[in-house]
């Protein structure tokens, strides 16, 4: 059974990237049935595309996602830093999908602001190198997350975010965040929004805070699908993170799998029990 959900934002999936965690967030996407889903940036990585690398479930994600819109999902698909090749388009529409670069909505007399976040970061606006090559650099470390947590596994430990990690313990990263976020509720509040959600920096966030003009604004981060897995969910009036557990799906490690052996087949012939070759029928009356 689904569950049914008036809406869902997704930011920072990277379909494309080794760092992509497309398996889990098929899971999650088969698992909700969203009258409106928002990607609010960066879900095909085109800055890292590369032809050679592209698995068949972030293939199947994109595949989930038009289904979704022809079932009857409203689609808004909005532009991110690694996905800004988009943006020359600005408003348009992608069959079922709509393309934005940035949405705003009332539900319940709240006006809300969504955009992915990228235009506070100030190295991408000056130095688009330079943010590349801090993106390769990220990439670099989650491969390394990845490996050390498949050593933990074995080990029967949890996995654990080491980039999380880092961010949290260097200073520039913090204040960059801290200051991503106050210029993003200033500006919401100035604008006379009630809340603004982003993405981009990877840290899912839902706060009350009061704007530079005293007005109160509610300030979310979906987070991503690279080390948090996390989206936002609006449901009965309330806005909520959520965060992927495997044991929702009772996903089995493929290593731990066993195969299973045919079973065998018998007929019922008078008054003994004999294998049977065909796999017509498990029983058949003679």
């Amino acid at each position: 059974m689904k569950r049914e959900v008036d809406i869902v934002v997704i930011s920072d999936v990277h379909l494309g990237t080794i760092g992509c965690h497309a398996e889990e967030l098929l899971n999650y996407l088969k698992s909700i049935q969203p009258k409106t889903l928002i990607l609010n940036g960066d879900i095909i990585d085109i800055w890292h595309f590369r032809k050679s690398y592209f698995p068949k479930e972030h293939l199947e994600v994109v595949r989930r996602l038009l289904k979704m819109a022809t079932n009857g999902t409203k689609v808004y698909y909005l532009t991110g830093n690694h996905d800004d090749l988009l943006r020359k388009f600005g408003e348009f529409s992608l069959g079922l999908i709509q393309l934005r670069n940035k949405l705003v909505f009332q539900v319940d007399g709240k006006v809300h602001w969504v955009f992915h976040g990228d235009v506070f970061d100030a190295s991408i606006q000056r130095a688009r190198w330079l943010a590349k090559l801090g993106g390769e650099g990220y990439s670099l470390l989650i491969f390394i997350n990845r490996t050390i947590n498949r050593m933990r596994r074995l080990f029967g430990m949890g996995p654990a975010s080491f980039a999380a990690k880092v961010k949290k313990s260097v200073k520039g990263a913090v204040k960059f965040i801290s200051d991503f976020e106050d210029t993003a509720i200033d500006i919401a509040a100035e604008e006379g929004y009630d809340y603004v959600l982003c993405g981009h920096i990877h840290m899912p966030q839902m706060r009350e805070v009061v704007g530079a003009n005293g007005r109160k604004v509610t300030y979310m981060n979906s987070g991503d699908w690279v080390e948090h897995m996390t989206a936002l969910e609006f449901k009965n009036g309330q806005w909520s993170i959520y965060s992927y557990d495997d044991s929702e799906f009772n996903v089995t490690n493929k290593r731990l799998k066993v195969a299973e052996k045919e079973p065998k087949i018998y007929t019922l012939n008078r008054d003994e029990v004999v294998p049977h070759s065909s796999e017509r029928a498990a029983f058949e009356v003679l």
